[in-house]
């Protein structure tokens, strides 16, 4: 299969966190080869663009760039490489160039090598230039605050008023489990900015409507990731002070839920990670490494209550 860019991105951010957990020096090692990878084997300096997939680069998704980014930022503040502040700068700047469209957002996906938009699609989220790309766009504020340059802190706050103005929630079109993955990527997206009160506001409604529709989903299909990431936004923004996590019962009953998927296996690829999801009842075969990246870093903040900034956020 094709080499995804986005998932060497989260792994880049999960192995820096591994490491400042533990001081091993084996997870520092392994996330600066993948931030490597994405600066001199991934990144095309001829297109001047962070592709979709290594082999053939067909496609570049501005939600796959930002955590690119998001995860290149992440092994800088450990290692203060320049490298890596660098490519991360060129990055979130050819999202600024590359998919800003006429209207004023930005589009979700661009073909290559010409750079033109792809159609968008409201049935499904990752062609949506709507709330669901909050997340990404979290990156330029994370530049922001890396560099002090504002030119990243604009596109932020326009793709988070945009976000406020179309927050669609899981509850639109079809009701999915990924849509609800989706739209906690928007929850986690609002963290920069929840001294603001309507942010506050949307972030303490949307955990209620996240658990709400969590409980309804899980008998006929569940993922882990979606357990991972309302836990750990309900952790965040409790530390914030943007929601408080009053309902201690409720994230208890989804720690205990996530904890149950991870997997014991004599396959080292397999064997403590985090399954994918379950379908009326029958765990899916698949090990994913963003759910298990999730996952790990949701009952690491669960179990042991060592509160980290924002900026650790997988």
């Amino acid at each position: 299969m094709p080499v995804s860019t986005e998932i060497t991105g989260y792994a880049a951010s999960f192995l820096a966190y591994a490491h400042s957990l533990s001081g091993d020096a084996r997870y520092l090692d392994a996330a600066i080869r993948a931030a490597r990878f994405l600066t001199r084997t991934a990144w095309d300096p001829a297109l001047h663009v962070m592709p979709f997939e290594i082999g053939p680069a067909a496609h570049t998704y501005f939600f796959d760039c930002g955590i690119i980014v998001r995860g290149l930022l992440s092994v800088w503040r450990v290692t203060r490489d320049e490298e890596f502040l660098a490519a991360a700068i060129t990055i979130g700047n050819a999202m600024m160039r590359d998919f800003l469209s006429a209207e004023g957002d930005y589009h979700p996906i661009l073909t290559l090598p010409d750079k033109q938009p792809e159609p968008r699609d409201p049935d499904r989220w990752s062609r949506i230039a709507a709330c669901y790309q909050l997340k990404s766009a979290m990156a330029w504020y994370d530049l922001f605050e890396s560099t002090g340059d504002n030119c990243f802190r604009e596109p932020y706050q326009r793709v988070l008023e945009y976000s406020l103005q179309k927050d669609l929630g899981p509850y639109t079109r079809d009701n999915t489990m990924d849509r609800l993955h989706a739209y906690c990527y928007f929850l986690e997206g609002l963290l920069p900015w929840v001294h603001e009160k309507r942010c506050a506001e949307a972030l303490s409604s949307g955990i209620l409507l996240t658990q709400t529709f969590l409980r309804k989903f899980a008998p006929e299909f569940a993922r882990s990731d979606v357990y991972a990431q309302l836990l750990r936004v309900r952790i965040f923004a409790g530390w914030a002070g943007a929601a408080p996590l009053i309902d201690r019962g409720e994230a208890a009953e989804e720690a205990a839920a996530l904890a149950t998927y991870q997997a014991s296996d004599p396959d080292p690829r397999i064997d403590g990670g985090y399954w994918f999801g379950r379908k009326h009842g029958e765990t899916m075969p698949f090990v994913n490494p963003v759910s298990t990246a999730f996952a790990a870093q949701a009952l690491e903040l669960w179990e042991n209550r060592v509160q980290v900034t924002r900026h650790s956020l997988i």
